[in-house]
């Protein structure tokens, strides 16, 4: 049974009532959930589920099922599932900091893209830190990129998503930026997501409504991966 994704539409959701549809070894399965699954570089939603009688079971992860459109919330392991059963309902509630900071540094990533134009071959995006590996042999400058970053953020741009078909992005090609990661197919439709006067992609992600709600992102390290890719890697200046 595929899940309702609730978090495509709405990053802002925190929480919403679900019922089980399946309990697993794989993990536990909801009719609809604000619960991100990891895809497209950026890691899972942890938080929590919590039955009618009060009680609550932890959620550290979330991952996509083996099947199209299914999701599954991850239990730590040797969590004790007995009285969690399909049929019940429950408050799905994410953990509010970690999606802030998984929004946060995913629209950074957008802005780094834009500073940087070249085809991205790999990127991770977590609660600590971010990064992109940029199929480029010109070398980039810390500083230079920082502060690049920090004018698109104090601009407050816009982000906003819209759906296309997806005949639309194949008459579009050049809307993809990333090599290793391509836009979910057989839906019919692919997400957009922009940022307003500065960039727009195919992405799947979590972000936050304006640039100015990013925060002090800076670059921490910059590597050479290889002959050909270059790696960026971001971090928030302050507290997250």
């Amino acid at each position: 049974m595929s899940t309702e994704e609730l978090f495509r539409d709405d990053a802002n959701r925190l929480a919403c009532e679900a019922t089980i549809t399946a309990v697993g070894e794989a993990g536990i399965e909801l009719d609809r959930t604000v619960f991100y699954p990891q895809g497209g570089g950026q890691a899972g939603d942890a938080g929590v589920l919590r039955r009618a009688d009060g009680a609550e079971l932890s959620i550290v992860d979330t991952r996509k099922g083996a099947e199209p459109g299914r999701i599954l919330h991850l239990p730590a392991p040797g969590a004790d599932l007995a009285g969690w059963q399909a049929g019940q309902p429950v408050i799905a509630c994410i953990d509010a900091a970690r999606r802030s900071a998984h929004r946060r540094f995913h629209t950074a990533t957008h802005l780094l893209c834009a500073l940087v134009p070249h085809p991205v071959d790999g990127c991770s995006i977590t609660a600590g830190y971010a990064r992109l590996d940029f199929h480029m042999t010109e070398p980039l400058d810390k500083d230079v990129l920082t502060a690049g970053i920090a004018r698109l953020v104090a601009e407050a741009h816009p982000v906003r998503q819209r759906w296309i078909d997806e005949a639309e992005l194949d008459a579009n090609p050049g809307l993809v930026r990333s090599m290793s990661v391509q836009p979910p197919r057989g839906q019919g439709r692919v997400r957009l997501v922009e940022v307003d006067g500065v960039d727009l992609q195919p992405c799947g992600g979590t972000h936050v409504d304006n640039t100015a709600e990013i925060g002090a992102v800076v670059v921490t390290k910059l590597e050479k991966k290889s002959a050909r890719t270059r790696r960026v890697v971001l971090g928030f200046a302050g507290p997250a």
